[in-house]
């Protein structure tokens, strides 16, 4: 999903992704020419020339959340990605979920606001299934257990691909970041691996787990690079970014990394390639950014790209302060760059009260079309030391909300 953010502990509300908040604008690392120029004369500069509030889509999560009748599903959860399945079901991952029961206004503080008990469940890790619109099912939860003691899971992007290369049967794979528990400022864990869960369909019965970059060998854990915030895939490839975590060391900003895998092969470590400044090398190797200068321009670790048309576009939070409630954007004609922008950005809103910030902006194209783009992100309690507390209060502040877009050429 940082220092200036400060908006939970570990224990309690459960806040990874927000490491993404004012990690957040993107500047470029111009990148030599890798020959892969993609887009051709359809890429060119893009922007968002429009946005509207999806009031519908965030309504559907209030009124499943809200259900008075369900005592073990989803209430609540961040680290919003969603990929669309072969029969038409939407599954929605999430990272650190409440579960339990919520309860009508008002809360016992006398204020009209759906409210949770303070021991409600908190796991790491969620899938809630949509179909036609409407959310019916939260899988068994934690979807994915946790690999070790200490050690937690947190789907990012998922993607539906052949079991191997032009096999007829489609699975979907799921990326998995890896955090253990660490001591400050790792407090919202420190990075160990990605994985790949191989989950078979249409029954999304989790076959296996499999570790395709451990980052345990990295000394620096500020250097440890995590994949999977956000993928696209393109002529046979799919192009898997990720991040470092420079910021919980104290560093400035964090870094964008790019791999690439061919399509039907997500879960075979050998076949990931990635890129080092200037080529695609295997695995052992180290990769280089392909945006930020580690220094005043950077990413935070939950982005999202998106293709429209031949143009690549990268939404992220804001630079300094406006990365509390403001997303912008970047484009480029191809994944590894050169990046361009920022272009014109937006801020959606936010429940009332104020105490809350934004994160997480990601795109949904299982939603999207006819050159609307749907876009989600989070919300949560920026002061860690109630955080848990205002969750529970008013459960509307740790839940997604969505935004429609559309994209304009930019001058």
């Amino acid at each position: 999903m940082p220092d200036d953010i400060r908006a939970r502990r570990r224990a309690g509300t459960g806040l990874g992704v927000l490491l993404a908040l004012v990690l957040g604008a993107v500047l470029l690392t111009a990148l030599p020419d890798d020959g892969e120029r993609e887009g051709g004369a359809a890429c060119g500069p893009r922007t968002v020339g429009s946005w509207s509030a999806e009031r519908a889509l965030t309504a559907e999560f209030a009124r499943y959340g809200d259900d008075p009748s369900r005592a073990d599903d989803w209430t609540g959860g961040d680290g919003t990605h969603s990929v669309r399945l072969p029969d038409g079901r939407l599954l929605w991952l999430f990272s650190d979920t409440y579960l339990g029961q919520v309860h009508p206004p008002p809360n016992p503080f006398g204020e009209a606001s759906t409210w949770r008990e303070g021991a409600a469940p908190l796991v790491r890790n969620s899938a809630v299934v949509m179909r036609d619109g409407r959310l019916e099912s939260t899988l068994p939860a934690p979807l994915f257990p946790d690999p070790a003691p200490g050690q937690w899971r947190w789907p990012v992007a998922a993607h539906v691909e052949p079991r191997s290369p032009g096999a007829p049967e489609r699975v979907l794979r799921v990326l998995l970041w890896v955090r253990a528990a660490g001591p400050s400022p790792w407090i919202y864990g420190v990075p160990v691996a990605t994985e790949v869960a191989t989950l078979s369909l249409p029954d999304l019965r989790v076959e296996s787990v499999v570790r395709v970059a451990d980052q345990q060998g990295v000394p620096d854990p500020s250097r440890r690079v995590l994949y999977g915030t956000t993928l696209v895939e393109e002529d046979g490839w799919t192009y898997v970014f990720g991040g470092d975590d420079r910021r919980a060391a104290s560093r400035p900003v964090s870094r964008a990394y790019l791999a690439r895998v061919p399509r039907g092969r997500l879960g075979e470590p050998d076949a990931w390639r990635y890129w080092d400044g200037s080529g695609w090398g295997g695995p052992g190797g180290r990769p280089g950014p392909v945006l930020g200068d580690g220094r005043r321009t950077g990413v935070g670790s939950a982005f999202s790209v998106a293709r429209a048309d031949g143009t690549y576009v990268l939404f992220t939070m804001a630079a300094g302060t406006a990365g509390l409630t403001t997303v912008t954007s970047y484009w480029a004609c191809s994944p590894a760059g050169p990046w361009h922008g920022p272009g014109r950005s937006f801020t959606p809103a936010l429940p009332p009260g104020g105490g809350l910030a934004a994160y997480n902006p990601q795109t949904h194209p299982g939603l999207s079309g006819d050159g609307r783009l749907v876009l989600s992100y989070d919300v949560n309690w920026l002061e860690p030391a109630d955080a848990a507390a205002q969750l529970s209060r008013d459960v509307s502040r740790y839940r997604p909300r969505f935004v429609s877009l559309r994209l304009t050429p930019a001058r």
